[in-house]
């Protein structure tokens, strides 16, 4: 390292947030990058520590959590690199693990910095950040495009990646670098899956998506967008158009709160909801709030980063309450005996959209061990309430604890169960194995798609390994 004793010199500084009461006027980014010579200062903390746990995922807790980065990004190296202001040097450091950096960069919750040594004792290396700059840098400088250029000369082998999300996006970007001819296939109206769709504006914005989308698009990358495959077009004429299929879908099916008056209006999932509100963005603008919620009472029910999204989402439409339920009993405030370090910290923390809401509203926002036992409708099937228990340590009801709350709304934000296995039906994929592959040695599998849901950066890294897994067995057709 440059500068071994920097984390001594120089406290943990990360992008501040906007003022709550200025952001939750608009869908603008929430953050604000710090200037240059400070992100430097930020990159010499990296420490020099000798056995870096930063760079290596590992799970702790039940294989809940992971601790450090799972797509091995060698972090003290581009930390070096940006101390020294060699940020290209950096970019190519970092881009030969991570193809889309700009993403992770925002939206990463940053295992790498909760196994960072310096975690051990102090607040850790401000990872995630630096990687924003380093990515935000690149581009200003033209320096991605550059990078997307195959390395090798073309191989003539055409292949299809159905999904475009950050495992369709990364497999996408590395296969057409390998040489190959890319399609892909995506049955919204727009590419970037949970990108531009399931993440609001306000933490990704779709321009930093559609710069990625554009530019790959100009590398010779094909985007078909609104076309689903088994309506608009077969698994056969897939299979007899392109020499490999990549499903990269993810895990899209949501997981549902089956109680009684599921069927009311005003009970949607969350993923629903995001969706509609990028679309208002998308056609108003940055600047432009929809209002829609005004006079509406929401309920969030999960506590996870969608839950959290939901929340600053309904406050910049203009909700007249919101409230969150999580089932689970609230987590401690400092790491327990059990918890201890490199493992990822199973602390409570608020979230963005959390603390806008209790800015907002000036009362308490979440309810911990509390489970909905059932949504309260009008007589025309609109729903009006919910009712409520608390549960114990088992999540069985509490007797005698049943509560009525008012809801116009209510978000099912309770995570995703897996993906939707039509499709693998479609192409007789019957086994997934741990190298992408399937029993149809035609058809690879990645992302959520495979392993279930996930981060963003696993997304990533399995797109990367398994496109570069589907040009080994191309590359072997060449020999044959």
């Amino acid at each position: 390292m440059a500068d071994p004793f920097g984390f001594l010199k120089y406290p943990k500084k990360e992008n501040p947030y906007r003022e709550v009461e200025e952001r939750i006027l608009d869908w603008h980014e929430l953050q604000t990058p710090l200037p240059e010579e400070e992100r430097q200062e930020q990159a010499a903390r990296c420490m020099n520590c000798g056995i870096p746990f930063c760079h290596t995922g590992s799970f702790y807790g039940g294989q809940r959590a992971v601790s450090g980065c799972p797509n091995d990004n060698l972090i003290p190296e581009w930390n070096d690199l940006v101390f020294q202001g060699r940020y290209k040097a950096a970019f190519e450091r970092l881009a030969r693990t991570n193809p889309l950096p700009e993403m992770t960069g925002r939206v990463c919750p940053a295992p790498c910095e909760k196994g960072c040594t310096e975690a051990l004792n102090g607040e850790g290396v401000a990872i995630h950040d630096n990687e924003r700059f380093i990515i935000d840098t690149a581009f200003e400088n033209d320096w991605v495009r550059e990078s997307g250029v195959p390395t090798e000369e073309k191989t003539g082998f055409k292949v299809a990646v159905v999904g475009s999300g950050p495992a369709g996006l990364s497999a996408a970007w590395r296969l057409n670098q390998l040489g190959h001819q890319v399609t892909v296939y995506e049955r919204s109206d727009r590419f970037g899956g949970l990108l531009m769709y399931g993440i609001p504006n306000m933490k990704l914005d779709k321009d930093i998506v559609q710069r990625r989308i554009d530019l790959m698009a100009d590398l010779g990358i094909e985007f078909i967008a609104n076309t689903e495959i088994g309506r608009d077009i077969s698994a056969e004429e897939l299979q007899e158009m392109y020499d490999r299929v990549l499903l990269a879908t993810g895990a899209s099916v949501p997981r549902d709160l089956k109680i009684p008056g599921r069927e009311l209006e005003g009970v949607r999932f969350a993923v629903d909801y995001l969706t509609e509100a990028t679309r208002d963005v998308l056609k108003h603008g940055k600047q432009a709030t929809s209002r829609k919620l005004e006079g509406k009472h929401v309920i969030v029910i999960g506590g996870g980063d969608t839950g959290n999204d939901c929340i600053g989402s309904a406050v910049r439409q203009g909700a007249a309450s919101v409230r969150q339920l999580e089932i689970t009993p609230e987590l401690p405030g400092q790491r327990q005996a059990t918890n201890p370090w490199p493992e990822y910290p199973m602390t409570s923390r608020q979230g963005y959209g959390q603390a806008e809401a209790t800015f907002l509203y000036k009362a308490p926002l979440t309810t911990y061990a509390t489970a909905t036992s059932a949504f309260i409708g009008a007589e025309r099937g609109q729903l009006i309430a919910i009712e409520t228990v608390e549960v114990g340590p088992d999540f069985q009801p509490i007797e005698g604890t049943k509560k009525v709350l008012k809801a116009d709304l209510v978000l099912l934000a309770m995570g995703f169960l897996g993906p939707e296995n039509a499709l693998f039906d479609a192409f007789a994929v019957e086994e997934i194995y741990d190298d992408y592959t399937t029993n149809n040695e035609r058809v690879m599998v990645a992302g959520d798609a495979r392993r279930g849901p996930s981060l963003v950066i696993w997304g990533i890294r399995e797109g990367r390994l398994a496109a570069e897994k589907l040009d080994e067995s191309l590359r072997a057709l060449s020999y044959q």
